[in-house]
């Protein structure tokens, strides 16, 4: 079973966008009409319409802010980027795209703002028992000194030989990050087998900054990954303010929300594997997916 929110693979279908009058890019996208979806299309069309972008993120507070932005068009005309031997066909595309690449980020900004703004989540109904590496702890005790939680619960119950693909694939790169993480918000990866597999399956992938803990009786799971206690994937955010520990957020896009011809995924997809091969030209492919381990190629 395939995470819900890992390993989309990219829409094949393209519509030509040359005749909507509302696009935002419309001029350029006449002359490169596959450049863009009709998602993004309908997108890009809203975001034109809304000139006063609600979550505008400031760093130094992190507070929603009303803010008066440039049309993404007018600022991707100024780029003054070129690189050798492109031709002025490649530059009004790029330039075309580029104006979109503006309203994503926009977007994911809006979006991020109107996550920091929903109220409260439900209270977590039991302090969990776990097991981790040196022992028994309580979901409590996972939060250390910081205020916010993110947990993934990965794909390895007791009844699998190995662990997801997917999941390994996240959690390795995670833990590079993990170190920067860490700082913020506290981080745990749960998974339904021992703890002696999970740390068996730490040591052989080597990862250093990881801290995974074994939800051996299921009672997490069961409230926040699967009522019936199925072999799959969550991401879930917790909160814990003056002693209370609320749910904050989980990803909730699975198959029922997916888009014709992509895999269940969330957005911003969680893993970087999936967001660096969205920017070359093969993308995603149709139907790779990460693998434990590969055959050597020479």
């Amino acid at each position: 079973m395939r995470p819900l929110f890992l390993g989309a693979r990219s829409l094949k279908t393209r519509k030509d966008l040359s005749q909507n009058p509302n696009n935002v890019s419309g001029r350029h996208l006449r002359q490169f009409p596959d450049i863009l979806s009709t998602s993004s299309r309908t997108r890009t069309s809203s975001c034109r319409l809304r000139m006063t972008y609600i979550g505008s993120h400031s760093k130094e507070n992190g507070m929603a802010a009303s803010t008066s932005l440039v049309p993404a068009i007018e600022l991707a005309e100024k780029n003054k980027a070129h690189f050798p031997n492109e031709s002025s066909e490649y530059r009004q595309a790029r330039n075309a795209l580029l104006a979109e690449e503006l309203e994503l980020r926009r977007h994911i900004e809006r979006v991020a703002a109107l996550r920091r703004a929903i109220p409260q989540g439900g209270i977590v109904p039991d302090d969990y028992t776990l097991e981790g590496e040196k022992g028994t702890v309580r979901f409590s005790d996972l939060f250390g000194n910081k205020q916010t939680l993110v947990v993934y619960s990965a794909m390895f119950g007791p009844q699998r030989k190995r662990p997801c693909p997917m999941c390994t694939a996240l959690c390795t790169s995670w833990d590079g990050t993990a170190r920067n993480l860490r700082e913020r918000v506290a981080l745990a990866i749960t998974a339904r087998s021992p703890i002696e597999r999970l740390l068996d399956f730490k040591k052989e992938r080597g990862w250093q900054n990881l801290q995974l803990y074994s939800d051996t009786k299921g009672d997490y799971t069961r409230s926040y990954v699967s009522p019936e206690d199925a072999d799959m994937p969550a991401l879930n955010i917790f909160t814990r303010r003056d002693g209370t520990i609320r749910h904050f957020w989980a990803a909730e896009m699975g198959g029922d929300t997916a888009d014709p011809g992509q895999d269940p995924r969330g957005a911003p997809d969680i893993d970087p594997l999936w967001t660096v091969l969205d920017l070359t030209p093969d993308g995603r492919g149709a139907d790779w997916y990460p693998k434990l381990e590969y055959t050597p190629t020479h």
